[in-house]
């Protein structure tokens, strides 16, 4: 046990030393990964920070049934009631909105008060509000209501107000899968980066690493430096990356912060949790060792 941690530590002080001893080469090619490694850490921010939006959004959606103008108040309650009678089982909620008591509601806010004041008669229509209740096929059961209710002679038009939360699970997908395709491709340019610094310590260690077999080094022997060599760039990199993130979300918090006053919110990106950048850096080690050791692999046979 303690022959094999030596030669772990060996293996260990040779890596760093082999990056100590050619800065410039280093440093180059961790940038190179550490700028590749931060696009899509700040891909999973914007995620990790909008997936909280949609969990709190209410699974149920509301289906609102604008009347034509000629509707009396006597059809629209009669309709608010026909509605919620003929299928209890889908329906949670009925709510009848007069026209009246949408004006109202409307010249509470200061901001609609002037515009209402000038028109000569009330603009707006009665509504009713339809709150489904929770099914397992709630969007396309959702969708058939409101095409059934658009037919009928009382009703203008059918607003899904859930339809944008919707939208925003769609956005949402596309973000995972761009994330996923991303991440490939970050894994192809750790692969290549550290395949190549790899080729050239062992091509520049050439003569090194012929002496230690002349001695009867093993290959794994000679092979683990390179393995650690690898580790270490993915790990030094992913903390890198993970800096350049961090610092990158401030301006673009900074703007978001004075989008989202104007709307009278509070939305931020931030990094993933500890654990999982923990496991990234974790992950892009275990590539860019595999990497290495594919590397030698193939530059060492002479």
């Amino acid at each position: 046990m303690r022959r094999w941690l030596r030669q772990h530590r060996y293996a260990l002080l040779v890596a760093v030393r082999r990056l100590v001893t050619q800065p410039f080469s280093s440093l180059a090619n961790i940038l190179v990964i550490g700028l590749t490694l931060a696009v899509p850490i700040i891909a999973a921010s914007v995620l990790v920070s909008a997936q909280p939006i949609a969990r709190e959004i209410p699974v149920s959606p509301e289906l609102t049934l604008f009347l034509n103008p000629n509707t009396s108040n006597i059809e629209a309650t009669s309709l608010t009631a026909a509605l919620r009678n003929k299928q209890p089982e889908a329906i949670l909620d009925t709510r009848l909105i007069t026209r009246e008591q949408a004006l109202q509601t409307l010249k509470a806010n200061p901001s609609w008060s002037e515009a209402l004041a000038v028109l000569p008669d009330n603009p707006l229509p009665d509504a009713i509000v339809v709150t489904l209740r929770d099914t397992p096929d709630l969007a396309r059961h959702a969708s058939k209501l409101a095409q059934e209710w658009r037919s009928l002679p009382q009703v203008d038009s059918v607003q899904l107000d859930s339809d944008w939360v919707r939208r925003l699970e769609a956005i949402l997908g596309f973000i995972r899968i761009g994330l996923g395709m991303l991440a490939i491709g970050v894994a192809l340019v750790v692969l290549a980066t550290v395949f190549n610094t790899v080729r050239m310590q062992a091509l520049t260690q050439r003569e090194e690493i012929g002496v230690a077999r002349l001695v009867g080094a093993t290959e794994s022997f000679v092979r683990r430096p390179f393995l650690y060599l690898g580790a270490l760039t993915g790990i030094v990199a992913s903390v890198i990356a993970i800096g350049l993130a961090a610092l990158a979300l401030q301006p673009i918090n900074t703007a978001l912060a004075r989008l989202a006053s104007q709307y009278g919110a509070h939305f931020s990106l931030h990094l993933p949790d500890a654990l999982s950048l923990l496991m990234s850096v974790a992950l892009v080690a275990i590539l860019a060792a595999l990497s290495a050791r594919w590397s030698v692999t193939r530059n060492t046979r002479f």
